[in-house]
């Protein structure tokens, strides 16, 4: 029988940080991951993240530290209020306690990256939570891409234990005296997924045992489908203009393509102009791309899409306030973030590292470009150090901008801000290796 844990989705040498609740299936991806340990070479850490939800919750945590101890594996844990950050952001807790892991994974793996290399991220989901998503995703309504699952992998995040079932989970703690804490929400059937995982699921079981397995299978099947309609897809968008009031694309474009084709096209080009768009605004836009009117228009969030004769027009919103944009490493070349151009060229660090505030070098180190967070703090020349809250208020930074400001970090510091400048300590030395930054604001903005 084949091993269900996708060792070659790791490479032989890499770091991996390993996202450790104590539960049976973290449990079960730390012993493997320990097992790549020992075989190619992989650098294993852990990382439990404490919602503070439950009364066992430092129990848990207590049961990590204490099986990660004796095997030998850094820890690095986290406590954050879910329930309040929930409340204020008016998000469900589920939904909340999401978002703040995978930033505390993501913000662990960069800071241990950053002083070696990127670090993977490896969470434990298996082949009973990828069909629980797809058949969430079908009873909530969903098109082709809510059918394809779980990933194993998406850019720095793997998930090797996608084929492992439930059973062969269990059976391999069993068999090798493994033990685990249990989440007693798991059984809570006020949420919708323990209903789907306790009750609908083994109905399906029962039906052919094999179902969670066949519904993974369609998934991937799914995945490879979408992703050639997505190749297809940009092409149609590459017709899209970038015009002052944001992007158009030639009429005749769209309805010349297959409907699936020209729904995805759309899409694309509404994410590139900065709106949303749901299922419904998506089948609105090719209305009205089909129609009689040369000048019909359909409110979307963020914005507007309206027929231009010929053109069909994607105009966001100039007052609309758009959340921070993700966080994303910094690489040679050009990069737009935030209504920012971010431009990096390798090269050696002239007499002087400072050029402007908007030109400088930079130690030649990762770096990633990210919004400002609680106490991040920069020394700007021979000035003392500031927060960049403070920061910005003297700056007379606009509210609304100020979470779409860069912030260019090495490491857990700040290493410059957006309009005014590197961090002292960051500039490159005179003759060596740096990454030349020269920042500039998009026209319009």
């Amino acid at each position: 029988m084949s091993d269900p844990f996708q060792f070659a989705l790791i490479p032989p040498g890499s770091g991996v940080l390993c996202a450790l609740s104590g539960g049976a299936d973290s449990m079960y991806l730390l012993c493997r991951l320990l097992e790549g340990r020992e075989k190619y070479g992989w650098t294993v850490y852990a990382a439990h993240f404490n919602h503070g939800l439950r009364l066992t919750a430092q129990r848990d945590e207590d049961f990590v530290r204490d099986w990660c101890g004796k095997q030998n594996v850094p820890l690095y844990t986290c406590h954050d209020n879910v329930a309040e950050y929930a409340c204020r952001e008016k998000r469900s807790v589920e939904e909340a306690g999401r978002i703040l892991r995978y930033r505390f994974l993501e913000d662990t793996a960069w800071e241990i990256g950053c002083a070696q290399r990127p670090i993977l991220i490896a969470t434990g989901h298996h082949a009973m939570d990828n069909a629980e998503t797809v058949l969430m995703n079908l009873i909530r309504g969903c098109g082709l891409n809510g059918l394809t699952g779980i990933p194993q992998r998406r850019e720095n995040i793997v998930r090797p234990m996608l084929e492992a079932s439930r059973r062969e989970i269990e059976a391999f703690l069993e068999a090798k005296g493994v033990p685990h804490v249990e989440d007693e929400t798991n059984t809570d059937l006020s949420y919708t997924r323990n209903k789907v995982r306790h009750q609908l699921l083994p109905l399906l079981e029962e039906l052919n045992p094999r179902a969670a397995a066949h519904i993974a299978a369609a998934a991937r099947r799914l995945r490879e489908d979408g992703e050639e309609l997505s190749r297809q897809a940009a092409l149609i968008a590459k017709q899209g203009l970038d015009i002052p009031e944001g992007m158009a694309v030639p009429i005749r474009a769209l309805n010349e393509a297959p409907r699936p084709l020209a729904l995805r096209a759309c899409a694309l080009l509404a994410d590139r102009a900065g709106l949303g768009a749901e299922a419904v605004h998506l089948d609105g836009m090719l209305t009205l791309a089909a129609g009689d009117d040369p000048s019909a228009q359909m409110d979307v969030p963020g914005g507007s899409v309206r027929r231009q004769y010929d053109l069909l027009v994607f105009s966001p919103d100039p007052e609309f306030e758009p959340g921070p944009p993700v966080p994303r490493e910094l690489v040679e070349g050009e990069i737009r973030w935030g209504g920012w151009i971010i431009r990096c060229i390798r090269a050696v660090c002239p007499g002087k590292a400072y050029v402007s505030p908007r030109e400088f070098y930079l130690k030649p180190e990762r770096c990633l470009i990210r919004p400002r967070r609680e106490g991040d703090r920069i020394t700007l020349g021979k000035r003392p150090a500031k927060t960049v809250k403070k920061l910005m208020i003297e700056g007379r930074v606009p509210v609304a901008a100020r979470e779409r400001t860069p912030v260019l970090a090495l490491g857990g510091r700040v290493a410059a801000v957006g309009g005014f400048g590197p961090d002292l300590d960051c500039l490159a030395e005179p003759g060596k290796p740096a990454l030349h930054i020269i920042l500039s604001v998009e026209e319009g903005e």
